[in-house]
């Protein structure tokens, strides 16, 4: 019996909502067997990012060959990277893997406000990771700093892709979760754009959504869905999660990830 395989490389969050522990959960809920590489250690709670460790460059980039020399990986999905030097030892293994089933989530800032990507790893994200994904999943502000512009309407969020696109990746996918009146993601191609909808719900169970996401379209892709297809199942996932999402902490609420199950 054959079953799919996904591989997520990004932080922990040790309040088990978002990173690596998000990705984690969205893969067994889409059935498809999760492995992890590890980039940062953070302290983290519903509250807000108390710490973050990262850890050395060459243990990254170690763990990355013991998993893929064995298992191998039928997608791969990317988010934290805090620093150059990860972000280049994470693009430099993944080339010579031969990986081509990339989802990048352009991780920058925490729910919270912290910062979680390094400045002068901004440069590096766009030059050296870029070009291997599949697909990149910037949401607003990601796509504001990436594009280098102002994104906050659906006319800006196309032209944010467009330059986005030109930066090497295959494919766009500008969230549009920070929009005002709409819940409305576009999808660039270099030929044409692709909206997927969804009501906008009041609700405060929102850490983690990108990263849960970015996962779920990589869980998609593992089971050899079509990129369309992945987002547009992954973003009913995600709205599904967040419905049923609860107050785990204090602060902002937790998805609930296994929504069919619990």
């Amino acid at each position: 019996m054959s079953v799919p395989k996904a591989l997520t490389i990004a932080g922990s969050d040790s309040g088990g909502g978002a990173g690596i522990q998000a990705d984690l959960k969205t893969f067994s809920a889409f059935r498809v067997f999760g492995m992890s590489v590890i980039t940062a250690v953070t302290a983290q709670n519903s509250v807000g990012v108390q710490g973050v460790f990262n850890l050395p460059p060459e243990f990254v980039g170690r763990q990355i060959d013991s998993v893929l020399s064995d298992f191998d990986a039928d997608a791969v999905k990317i988010g934290m990277l805090s620093t150059a030097p990860i972000i280049g030892v994470v693009s430099d293994r993944l080339r010579a893997h031969g990986k081509a089933r990339v989802v990048l989530d352009p991780v920058m800032i925490a729910k919270s406000g912290d910062a979680l990507l390094q400045p002068d790893a901004r440069a590096a994200l766009a030059k050296e990771l870029l070009p291997l994904a599949l697909v990149v999943t910037p949401n607003l502000p990601e796509a504001a700093a990436l594009a280098e512009m102002e994104v906050t309407t659906e006319a800006d969020m196309e032209e944010a892709a467009r330059r986005i696109l030109a930066l090497g990746p295959r494919n766009v996918l500008v969230k549009g979760g920070h929009l005002r009146d709409s819940a409305t993601d576009i999808l660039w191609n270099g030929r044409d754009f692709t909206r997927f909808t969804a009501p906008r719900l009041a609700s405060t169970s929102t850490h983690g959504t990108g990263c849960t996401l970015s996962s779920a379209i990589a869980a998609c892709l593992a089971r050899g869905h079509a990129l369309r297809d992945a987002i547009s199942e992954g973003k009913a996932y995600v709205t599904a999660a967040i419905r049923e999402g609860f107050q785990a902490g204090r602060g902002v609420g937790a998805l609930r990830h296994f929504v069919t199950g619990w």
